[in-house]
């Protein structure tokens, strides 16, 4: 299904539009605040346009420090769509004080509503992304994400521009600026009431009354799960970068290309736009699941193209009009300009790789009872990271710094967040390379993921193909599973380091190491007691005919002791790749089936009862279409017919 189908849905369809036509107002609202204080007014409190700008600014952000918190408790002590509909009723009060300001250009009206937005803001927050897991299946959480944080950038777009063109308008501007705000804000409302009542999650959770006592509690919620407070940085850099970014364009547009408002508009519209088709390229590229492959790509692609951006330098333009600035034609004619347009357009599609992923993964590893203040906390760094961007720029404006030169301050510090991140939470950086081999080398189908469970301890069983099926594995998983391997494979070098952030589990034969097979057998059951997938090969070794060898006695020992259920998994495809065997030894001759069609095909689980490594072997084989394991003619079956080889068929090839 489509991730637009989502939209035809009731739940996630009134959700869609109520938060598209929240973050429309918000931004239509503000950017008429912004053209009226620098166009229109006079100024206020003895303070000048560009002081209440950014007074404004501050008066934004307030309430996240101080209300983020308290919202995150109060989305998981009530019914998430109650507090959507008293959010968005409080916003229709909120515009009637903001047309009061409008007509009466009475600045501390405007001023207090947009407190009151800022407050408004804070509480949908937590709810915003909270929400979506009641509202729709876990599958479709990446594709659900990536059109609301598409819409979000959208809307914001439309706002921004709608602002600017009413107010440019004069009286009359301000006249449909008014009524504009209210009719978006009930429509809003409007959307609210089709959104299906949810269940509260923690309706025991008491609410403190005092804001910061809250602030620690969420603090310590977002860093108790490493990956997530990790996830909670990144997005947190995400909104660092883009405010940085955002803020540079209009000094970069006007300072150094001579540009005028037209081609700054063309800058946030391609921004805007290459967020929204990142974001909506998300699902295409992680195939309906949480792929965090995309993460890495996203950052590479920031760093690169800002680096671009200061690389290109500023193009040669045909001498300056009478006005001073150049329009947008003289802009699209000029050397190098669609290399820009294409950077930043680029750079921006780069970004919603980066945050959807981190935004799902939130949602995912967050406790159901305490996502919403999970997503509460994230708000709050995400705010304080954004108001460390102001100050970073002002510092490096300070230091005699271009706009041109800090790109390149951005892409380079943008590789080292990610360098660090990826030093410290190697997941990322390993689903990348099992997004480059399943998407770029091969093209991965995967059938039945819905048969591993997204909770609770499972052991995986597959065939033997190739050296990568433990990364073909990985990428069908929802889950990272563990998986156990040759003691040997975590000596070699670059490649054992690899395994040990993988957490892959080294076993041996008993005639090998018996102590070090006991201990793989411990361990694999500590992740099993644990909670964890762990997957496991049962032949014991890669095929060298492309028949599949007879499932050893191994699996029965691990689910006797620890039993769980056991998922039967067939890789099909890989026979006759590069890294396989076929023909003699693995990756002697390169580029042999490259961009072929594979497949992992995951059967039903098998209760850990029902467990026998030969009738896993007959389900592994029947989910591939190949032959069986051969059995000795003393053990045939009951009717006799042997499993002999005379009855085996090669595995099929990759195509």
């Amino acid at each position: 299904m489509s991730q637009l189908a989502l939209l035809r849905r009731r739940g996630f369809g009134a959700f869609f539009w109520t938060q598209f036509l929240g973050a429309f107002n918000d931004n239509l609202f503000k950017n008429a605040l912004v053209i009226l204080i620098v166009y229109q007014a006079t100024g206020a409190w003895g303070l000048g346009a560009e002081q209440l700008v950014a007074l404004s600014g501050a008066i934004f952000i307030i309430p996240f420090f101080l209300f983020s918190a308290t919202a995150g408790q109060l989305a998981d002590r009530f019914r998430k769509s109650t507090l959507v509909r008293l959010v968005k009723l409080a916003e229709i009060a909120i515009m009637g004080v903001a047309v009061a300001g409008f007509l009466g250009q009475r600045i501390a009206l405007l001023f207090a509503a947009l407190f009151l937005m800022g407050c408004h803001s804070s509480l949908f927050g937590p709810v915003k992304y909270s929400i979506l897991p009641q509202l729709i299946d876990d599958d479709e959480l990446v594709g659900g994400n990536a059109l609301i944080e598409g819409a979000t950038f959208l809307a914001i777009l439309l706002g921004t521009i709608s602002g600017g063109v009413l107010m440019a308008e004069g009286a009359r501007g301000v006249s449909r600026i008014s009524i504009a705000v209210v009719v978006v804000a009930v429509a809003g409302f409007a959307s609210s009431c089709v959104l299906p009542r949810t269940t509260a999650e923690n309706p025991a959770l008491r609410i403190a009354a005092n804001p910061f006592r809250p602030m620690r509690e969420t603090y310590a919620l977002i860093t108790q799960n490493r990956t997530v407070f990790l996830s909670v940085l990144g997005v947190s850099w995400f909104w660092f970068f883009g405010a940085a970014l955002l803020s540079l364009l209009p000094v970069y547009t006007k300072e150094l290309l001579h540009a005028d408002e037209h081609v700054i508009t063309l800058f946030l519209g391609l921004f805007c736009l290459g967020i929204g088709i990142g974001s909506l390229l998300c699902e295409r590229f992680s195939g309906r699941k949480l792929e965090l492959g995309l993460v890495p790509l996203g950052s590479i692609g920031m760093s690169v193209f800002a680096f671009d951006l200061w690389w290109t330098g500023v193009p040669s333009v045909s001498t300056l009009p009478a006005g001073g600035l150049h329009g947008l034609h003289d802009f699209l004619g000029a050397r190098h300009s669609w290399r820009i347009v294409a950077d930043l357009l680029l750079l921006a599609v780069s970004s919603g790789f980066f945050i959807v992923p981190l935004n799902t993964l939130i949602q995912q590893r967050s406790a159901a009872a305490e996502r919403s203040r999970v997503v509460a906390g994230a708000n709050i760094v995400s705010a304080f990271f954004m108001v460390l961007a102001s100050g970073f720029l002002l510092g490096l404006f300070a230091l005699g710094l271009s706009a041109l030169q800090i790109f390149l301050v951005l892409s380079v510090l943008n590789a080292i967040a990610a360098a660090y991140v990826y030093h410290v939470l190697p997941e990322f950086l390993l689903r990348f390379v099992f997004w480059i081999l399943t998407n770029c080398i091969y093209r991965l189908h995967t059938s039945g993921r819905e048969h591993i469970p997204m909770e609770g301890p499972a052991l995986l069983v597959s065939n033997h193909v190739s050296f990568v099926d433990w990364m073909i594995i990985a990428s069908a998983c929802k889950r990272p599973p563990r998986f156990v391997m040759h003691y040997g494979f975590l000596k070699t070098p670059f490649v054992g380091w690899v395994f040990r952030d993988a957490k892959v589990i080294p076993i041996s034969s008993g005639r090998e190491d018996a102590s070090l097979m006991e201990a793989a057998f411990d361990r694999i059951a500590a992740e099993l007691v644990a909670g964890e997938v762990v997957c496991i090969f049962p032949e014991g070794a890669i095929t060298n005919d492309g028949r599949m060898n007879r499932f050893r006695p191994g699996v029965e020992k691990i689910v006797k002791r620890t039993p769980v259920p056991v998922v039967p998994m067939a890789i099909v495809g890989m026979w006759g790749s590069f890294f396989s065997r076929a023909g003699g030894p693995a990756m002697r001759r390169p580029f042999r089936r490259v961009w072929s069609k594979i497949q992992v095909v995951i059967g039903t689980p098998v209760a850990p009862q029902a467990v026998t490594a030969d009738g896993l072997g007959q389900r592994v084989a029947d989910l591939g279409g190949f032959a069986p394991p051969a059995i000795p003619l003393a053990e045939s079956s009951p009717d006799g017919v042997p499993g002999g080889e005379s009855t085996l068929q090669p595995m099929p090839a990759v195509k």
